[in-house]
């Protein structure tokens, strides 16, 4: 009996299994079908009642109960939703949907799927998170959910999945941290986070996974030092971490822990300290990539014990010192015999270039050392690099000939040695170089004539660059040019190059051609109108002759340059050429008479007029200053794209200054007005940058105030490639921004400070961008709010004044109502930058002044911290300003930036009394409530108030070295000449108003700076000053308080009580006395000028001490003897 109802229920079970079950697959499969859009559903036709299940595209039946147990559409491009119908799939065990368009969420129905093992979805469009109940599917060992939109952050449940062997889940928006429970995956080989938002240090749980094979986690926001928790993988065999905020040193032994690696990749972090020597000892290592940190030390030589290593990435450090030793691991490296790329640039590697370079296995194919100091010469046997493809030399020190072997290198696609000191001929043998798409030659000291270098240059039919500018090569261009069909850009300028243009019409595919600064002659050929691709060509500074073209891409002046060529003539108005002159007409020679006739009588009456106005000029010749030499107005006439791309020289990445929110900034140099420029270039592209430009125009337009960067004009076009373009023109700033001088070390070595800004400087900044708040603030007609103060908008002039810049969010607070303009800010998608933003802009709040107040107060704690506002020591409830504020007063100096301390003068007074009061500004500033902030007013008395606390323990020093035993004898014989120097002093300053109204703001400035200074040290030494009386009206006025404008600038107390004992003191008092040595001397100053930026402060001051005390009217000279001539004027005036 039993055995009956056995077998009758296992006969009920089958039927099941291959009845109504069977039917229950196919109608989910339908459904699915369902939700595919209707032009995908004929890679589907399969699926339909007629034909059997089985047989269905993309189904995988089970040989005993033929139930569906795999579905494979992967790569089908079928696009829709997937059906939630998928979950009757009971029996299905591998599902497939790679590489489609399937958008919407993950069904919840997939987690009735209990015996699912393999689920992959990589490439779609899905989003809305990880559906919880995909959890119960305990059998999972593979899934896959790569390059969708799954966002959200990682589940818990997660680790419920403890069957996992391989987990995809990169490219998914996924935020948050990694979750603890990830260390129950114990079965795991492979994992992916990578190009995700994940965030956080990794936990040590991750140490518990010790069947690694495969972790990848590049492109995310991983923080911390190197997870200890890796070195406990050592199964290991791939590990990707590129791209993360990882900091702090490698172990030494790293290497014998990871000893199974075959890719190691930290590239783009923050790793520090030296690579570890013990890496050799992974000897299957194929692939080593630690570019973009700042590693130190030395290539390890023991690279050499590393048999398969293929690629070695290193670029973006600091190795090496500029020294010899430097370029050994070359050597070690000889042994890699399957060595394919080989990546050191951008480091600090010196020495000479070593023969050994030429051992290199022949599988290389990218050799990178640009970017270094290494010197040397090139040697010959780099010919036998026969595999070599891109071989990169540029920005070294190298000398020498390029050597002819690489006429041997039949398969080199790039060759670029620009930017060295190499010199003669260009071999004949590179044009053997069949496959050469790009040849970089400029920038160094190349000669020779066309024939015998570059005769073959038609022989490169693949060749797309050529650059052999800023050379000293000669002769004629070969004609053989135009027959390089792939010419893209043609850079020949600035050499010798003679003759005419020849014939390159076949150049069609031609985008940019520079032939400037030559000695070329000739027509300008018509046929370049014809090259449709042409996006710049520069002809200036020839001897061009005849007219310029007209027609097709001449008809466009901003794309070409003709400047410079004396014998062009043209009817182009943009270029101002003279008209060409007519054929002359087959007149009669009666109508020539009247002619002559007519033009010797207007000839005549223009000679009367000319001398007439000759004579009237003469009338007011005394008040013209012939020596004030040609600048640019506050607005001028707008500037063309195609001045302001020569002017960068291309918008070269060498000219690149910096970047912004809404652009980049170039230093640019206009021949036309002989001045150097900042050229801020807006990307159009960015949402928001038209609002910027306006914003900044409209801001900058009818404001004026010396610690404002002045907008000079600006530039709205269409570049070569039709697109709108729109940029700022403004003077520009030698010593950089405010944030270089703050974090040298975050800038290239080149273009960092030489050393730091002392303590009297920074209280001088923050008085000047307090200056210009004040101003914007209550002294324009409509108040101005700046909006995106910080550091990196702070620019330094020559003298390290400071002049405020990026006004591509101000708001004129009054021009706008309220809510129009948070609509037009929350559009933009900008309230200011991270760090500085007022905290109400975050909330909605309105913009006022007192948000760049709070910005303010965080750009002054920045200051004398060193620290930003965004660096990742902050994070939670810790912010710069309550670190700083729990500090102040007692531990004012352990949050105090050391260079802050340690530089400068030692005036033995109590640095933590002026820090505190400075960073009780900051902290008033930056307060959470806008009401309670302080204002620009209150900031500039404040900080007034500590510059003259600093001063008075500066007299008190300076009185003190000057020493009591000689006071009353200078006291007698110093008095008058000082009062005679002020006077004449005075008498200059006055000529040089009367000369120029242009200067007269300066000139107050420094008429203040040299009173204070005589009244410091005349003090000092006893002498009395009725210096009151000396001072022009409107400046005593001042002195007592009053406040007066002058075009647009407010002259208040904290403009002009400002007192400066720094280096930018010290220049100004230096150009004072140029004026009254004359010109005979000038020359001598200006060089000590240049020689005393190596002084310390105290020997600064110390010499002028000196010179005022001393000068010569004592046989004992001033201790620093190379100030002669300075001392002989005060004599004379004596």
């Amino acid at each position: 009996m039993k055995l009956f109802l056995f077998l009758s229920f296992s006969a009920l079970m089958l039927l099941e299994a291959f009845g109504n079950s069977h039917e229950t697959d196919k109608q989910a499969l339908l459904k699915f079908k369902s939700q595919v859009s209707e032009e995908k559903k004929v890679l589907l036709s399969s699926w339909n009642n007629s034909s059997p299940l089985c047989k269905w595209t993309g189904v995988t039946c089970g040989h005993k109960h033929k139930r569906l147990t795999g579905l494979d559409l992967g790569e089908f491009q079928l696009d829709g939703v997937i059906s939630p119908f998928i979950g009757n799939l009971s029996f299905l065990i591998s599902l497939n949907l790679t590489y489609n368009s399937f958008g919407g969420t993950i069904p919840q129905e997939l987690g009735y799927l209990f015996r699912l093992q393999i689920l992959d979805m990589s490439f779609n469009f899905l989003r809305g998170g990880i559906p919880a109940s995909l959890f119960n599917c305990s059998k999972l060992l593979h899934l896959a959910l790569y390059s969708n939109y799954i966002g959200q952050g990682l589940p818990s449940e997660l680790g419920s999945l403890r069957k996992l062997v391989n987990l995809d889940l990169g490219k998914n928006n996924l935020k948050g941290k990694l979750p603890v429970s990830l260390g129950n995956l114990t079965s795991l080989k492979g994992l992916s986070f990578q190009e995700n938002n994940l965030e956080g240090e990794i936990p040590d749980v991750i140490a518990r996974l010790n069947q690694m094979e495969i972790f990848l986690l590049d492109a995310n926001h991983f923080s911390g030092v190197f997870p200890s928790a890796f070195y406990n993988l050592s199964s290991l065999q791939y590990l990707n971490m590129r791209g993360n905020g990882f900091s702090g040193n490698l172990r030494l032994d790293f290497g014998n822990l990871l000893p199974n690696l075959r890719e190691l990749s930290l590239g783009r972090n923050s790793l520090t300290g030296a690579i570890p020597p013990a890496l050799a000892n992974i000897s299957n290592l194929q692939i080593l990539g630690m570019e973009f940190n700042s590693l130190t030390g030395s290539i390890p030589p023991s690279f050499a014990n590393i048999r398969y290593f293929q690629i070695l990435i290193l670029n973006d450090n600091s190795l090496g010192s500029f020294s010899a030793g430097d370029l050994e691991f070359l050597v070690a490296l000889t042994n890699c015999t399957q060595l394919q790329i080989l990546d050191v640039s951008y480091n600090r590697l010196g020495g000479d270039l070593p023969a050994s370079i030429s051992n290199l296995s022949l599988n290389v194919n990218q050799l990178l050392l640009h970017k270094n100091s290494i010197s040397g010469s090139i040697p010959h046997g780099v010919g036998n690099l026969i595999g070599l493809q891109r071989f990169w030399l540029f920005g070294n020190l190298l000398k020498g000939p390029i050597p002819a072997s690489f006429g041997r290198l039949p398969g080199l696609v790039e060759l670029s040695v620009h930017a060295n000191r190499m010199s003669g001929e260009i071999p004949y043998s590179l044009g053997n170089i069949t496959r050469l798409e790009g040849l970089f030659l400029s920038n160094n000291n190349f000669e020779g004539t066309i024939p015998p270098s570059l005769e073959n240059v038609g022989r490169l039919g693949k060749l797309v660059n050529l650059s052999v500018a800023h050379n000293k090569l000669s002769g004629k261009l070969p004609e053989t040019l135009g027959k390089c069909m792939s010419l893209e850009e043609l850079c020949l300028q600035g050499n010798y190059f003679e003759g005419i243009i020849p014939d390159i019409s076949g150049l069609v595919g031609i985008k940019a051609a520079d032939f400037s600064r030559n000695n070329l002659s000739g027509r300008i050929p018509e046929y370049l109108a014809n090259f449709s691709l042409l996006e710049y060509l520069n002809l200036s500074f020839n001897n061009f002759e005849g007219s310029v073209p007209t027609e097709g891409k001449f008809k466009n002046a901003s794309i070409f340059s003709v400047s410079g060529n004396q014998n062009l003539c043209g009817r182009v108005l943009e270029l101002r050429l003279k008209p060409c002159s007519l054929p002359p007409p087959k007149n009669s020679r009666k109508k020539l008479v009247i002619e002559v006739s007519i033009g010797i009588s207007l000839l005549l009456l223009l000679f009367i007029a000319s001398v007439s106005l000759c004579w009237l000029k003469s009338r007011n010749k005394k008040n013209i200053n012939e020596a004030t030499p040609s600048t640019l107005g506050v607005f001028h006439e707008m500037i063309s794209y195609g001045d302001l791309r020569n002017a960068t020289d291309g918008f070269s990445s060498s000219n690149l200054i910096g970047s912004g929110s809404f652009g980049t900034v170039f230093k640019a140099f206009l021949p036309a007005e002989n001045k150097v420029v900042a050229v801020k270039v807006l990307n159009m592209q960015r949402r928001g940058a038209m609002r910027s430009f306006m914003a900044e125009c409209e801001s900058l337009k009818d404001i004026r105030h010396r610690n404002l960067v002045k907008l000079l004009t600006a530039c709205s076009s269409i570049d070569f490639q039709g697109n709108e373009f729109r940029a700022l023109i403004y003077e520009y700033m030698p010593n950089g921004s405010l944030d270089m001088w703050l974090h040298p070390k975050e800038f290239e070595e080149i273009s960092r400070p030489t050393r730091t800004l002392t303590l009297l400087e920074r209280l001088n900044i923050a008085i000047d961008v307090a200056s210009v708040l004040e101003y914007l603030h209550l002294s324009c007609h409509e108040a101005i709010a700046h909006c995106d103060l910080k550091p990196s908008n702070v620019l330094l002039d020559d003298d390290l004044t400071a002049h405020v810049s990026d006004f591509g969010l101000a708001r004129i607070l009054l021009k706008f109502d309220q809510e129009t303009f948070i609509n037009q800010l929350s559009s933009a998608g900008v309230r200011g930058s991270i760090g500085y933003a007022a905290p109400e802009y975050a909330m909605g709040g309105e913009i006022s002044v007192h948000g760049d107040a709070y910005s303010f107060g965080i750009l002054i704690l920045e200051m004398f911290s060193g620290k930003r506002p965004t660096d990742e020591m902050f994070g939670g409830d810790l912010t710069l300003r309550s670190c700083i504020r729990s500090a102040l007063p007692e531990q004012v100096l352990d949050v105090a930036d050391e260079s802050v301390l340690h530089n400068g003068l030692r005036i033995g007074f109590s640095a933590a009394e002026c820090l505190t009061k400075i960073l009780e500004v900051g902290v008033g500033c930056s307060e959470e409530s806008p009401a309670n902030r302080l204002g620009m007013s209150e900031v500039i008395i404040a900080a007034g108030e500590t510059m003259e606390q600093v001063e008075k323990k500066i007299q008190e020093h300076m009185f003190w070295a000057v020493g009591q035993e000689n006071r009353p004898h200078v006291r007698g014989v110093m008095a008058e000449p000082m009062r005679h120097m002020v006077q004449v002093i005075q008498a200059e300053l006055q000529q040089a108003f009367r000369r120029s109204h242009f200067l007269w703001l300066q000139v107050q400035k420094l008429w203040i700076y040299i009173v204070q200074f005589l009244l410091f040290f005349g003090g000092t030494i006893g002498v009395s000053l009725n210096y009151k009386c000396m001072l022009p009206e409107n400046i005593r006025q001042t002195w007592h308080g009053k406040q007066r404008r002058s075009e647009g600038i407010r002259l208040n107390s904290g403009d002009f009580l400002k007192r400066r004992t720094d280096d930018i003191f010290f220049i100004y008092l230096l150009k004072v006395l140029i004026i009254l040595i004359g010109a005979r001397h000038r020359k001598q100053v200006d060089m000590e000028m240049r020689d005393m930026s190596e002084w310390t402060f105290r020997g600064k001051l110390q010499t002028f001490v000196n010179l005022i005390r001393y000068g010569r009217v004592y046989s004992r000279k001033a201790s620093v003897s190379h100030l002669d001539s300075i001392e002989k004027v005060l004599f004379d005036l004596t």
